[in-house]
């Protein structure tokens, strides 16, 4: 080859790949929001888990993304090791989808219908129309259609200008030698594996042995040991991925590299001894782009055909192959907020979305927990609900970085919404477990003074503590469902918890001024109260938050004041059904 046609190749895989990258990122916008919580979703079974890794891996154009995030899921404790091998099995054959999209870039026509949907015609109306959704549409969906269409019209050059670079080596008796020598299937499957662990693509790698068919000097018997090869060479970032990761992690990494390399090695220790014996002759048929695409396709088939009963035994065997590492003890929850779903918003919001409501649950117990501390006081409930407290603070410094990270990252307009409500709701949830434990420690100082309430004072606290505990329920099943309609139950049982608290206050004040309660029950009791309120006011704050994810327009003051003092029927009608549930008894209080 001269220089001019090295550079032209080079220029051209350069070409390929810029345009292979820039198309995936952008179906990985426009698709991949969508696609990866249904991947994580749905995946459950391994049918489902093949044909949803198969569908994510076609759309997306890369086995290596799909495979990474399954990695993720699987080193955040999302998914099992056994559910994603199915998955990781999915994305090996999903990515033989992009053969068939490069070979459009090799349809040629000499007139009339067929020079309309040749290579130039349609690289150049592809490039054409993205160009003008790049630069003109205001959508910033639209925008990424565009930068999809771009990537497309690039990768088409590319491969262009490869093919033209290629072209003369045909004929040239060394080119020639070389590709008779890769028949050898080790040496083939050799290569191909290092020239696509440096690519680091399997599909820009079947890309190149797809423009090399072009020449005309390479057969099956020298395009199937490649393609073995890319196969197996497709692990490699999947592997680098999982640097970092825990031991569940490194075991999801692990699955793609087995796979490949037991798929590859027991199909080709079959089918080689019988081409020894039966000598087939389409392996000395000479390859186009076309069959390049298909001969993949059937090989990635083919061992996703041989690996999908044995899914168990393969989550097994990477289990086995990575041990387990003692884990050094560490005080509060362990919360694993994955790096690598940054780069997927969908999956970090989710998994955000996972880890609070484990915090609103963990608080909502704090608060019950210590509850009982005040009819039974014991040092092993303190001591839970301190832990749960210093859990929610761990939660509370985990979950606000991550947050922080995940904002400069690029959002769609409901997820920006999601991640704001998150950071405010973060801070209500700490502050619950924080009066929980101010709580508990009301609970030690009665237990340790010796102080007690009379019957009539506990009964009105069994009152307001039976409220608090139900509207601590109602928001956690509001935070977990986002559900307008339990939501709206909030603010009337706060506006309720308010009203009794005013009483319960005012009855206190009659019996201090009768001298019936003593300045240090009083204490005691004040703090109780305050307390109770301060959690139905996050709670309060909870809701407004999650109604404000659904209607951007409602303004928090405004809305409270225009729904208490206002004539809004179902509040008034759900305030109305609270007040008999709770409701203070009448009758003579003598001693607090």
């Amino acid at each position: 080859m001269t220089v001019s046609q090295v550079i032209s190749l080079l220029g051209g895989v350069a070409l390929f790949l810029f345009g292979m990258t820039t198309m995936g990122d952008g179906l990985k916008r426009v698709a991949g929001n969508r696609l990866e919580l249904i991947l994580y979703r749905l995946s459950g079974t391994p049918l489902r888990g093949l044909l949803l890794g198969t569908g994510v891996t076609a759309v997306i154009q890369s086995s290596c993304a799909t495979s990474v995030m399954v990695v993720g899921f699987v080193n955040s404790g999302m998914m099992k090791v056994r559910q994603s091998v199915s998955v990781i099995l999915g994305a090996i054959l999903g990515t033989s989808v992009t053969g068939w999209v490069i070979c459009l870039g090799y349809i040629e026509g000499a007139g009339g219908l067929k020079s309309l949907l040749s290579t130039a015609t349609l690289t150049g109306a592809v490039a054409v129309v993205g160009i003008v959704l790049r630069m003109f549409s205001k959508s910033t969906t639209r925008r990424h259609i565009g930068d999809i269409l771009m990537g497309f019209a690039v990768l088409m050059f590319g491969m262009s200008a490869m093919s033209a670079a290629v072209s003369p080596l045909g004929s040239a008796p060394w080119f020639i030698s070389t590709l008779s020598s890769l028949s050898n299937p080790l040496l083939g499957i050799l290569v191909g594996t290092l020239f696509t662990a440096v690519l680091q693509s399997a599909s820009a790698a079947v890309g190149i042995v797809q423009a090399l068919a072009v020449t005309g000097a390479m057969g099956v018997a020298e395009a199937l040991p490649l393609l073995m090869g890319i196969a197996i060479g497709a692990s490699a970032p999947v592997l680098l991925s999982a640097i970092g990761a825990g031991a569940d992690g490194k075991r999801a990494a692990l699955v793609y590299p087995v796979a490949s390399m037991l798929g590859v090695g027991v199909l080709a220790a079959v089918f080689y001894p019988l081409h020894a014996a039966f000598m087939f002759s389409f392996m000395e048929k000479t390859v186009s782009p076309f069959s390049v695409a298909a001969v993949n396709s059937v090989l990635r088939v083919a061992m996703t055909a041989l690996l999908m009963p044995f899914g168990g035994a393969l989550g097994s065997l990477v289990t086995k192959l990575v041990k387990e590492k003692p884990q050094p003890s560490q005080e509060g929850p362990t919360l694993r907020l994955e790096e690598r779903f940054l780069s997927h918003p969908a999956l970090a919001v989710e998994q955000v979305r996972m880890a609070m409501r484990d915090m609103a649950v963990l608080s909502r117990k704090a608060v019950s927990k210590a509850i009982k501390l005040l009819h039974a006081y014991s040092e092993e409930g303190f001591s839970a609900v301190a832990s749960m407290e210093n859990a929610a603070d761990v939660y509370e410094d985990k979950l606000g970085a991550y947050l922080m990270k995940l904002t400069r990252v690029e959002l769609t307009k409901r997820q920006n919404a999601a991640v704001a409500k998150d950071l405010r709701t973060l801070t209500d949830l700490e502050r619950i477990s924080d009066h929980a434990l101010n709580l508990a420690e009301n609970a030690k100082e009665l237990h340790e003074k010796a102080l007690a309430f009379s019957p009539r004072a506990a009964a009105d606290l069994d009152v307001i503590t039976a409220a608090l505990n139900e509207i601590l329920h109602i928001t956690v099943r509001a935070f977990e469902t986002e559900a307008l309609e339990t939501t709206m139950l909030v603010e009337p049982l706060e506006q309720r918890i308010d009203d009794l608290i005013s009483e319960m206050k005012r009855r206190h004040v009659e019996r201090l001024q009768c001298g019936e309660c003593t300045v240090e029950q009083g204490f005691v009791f004040n703090d109780l109260l305050t307390n109770f309120e301060r959690v139905s006011d996050h709670c309060s704050n909870i809701a407004l938050a999650i109604i404000e994810l659904h209607d951007s327009t409602v303004e928090a003051h405004g809305y409270l004041h225009a729904l208490r003092e206002g004539d809004d029927a179902a509040f008034r009608a759900a305030y109305a059904d609270y007040a008999a549930r709770y409701a203070l008894k009448a009758g003579d209080d003598s001693h607090v």
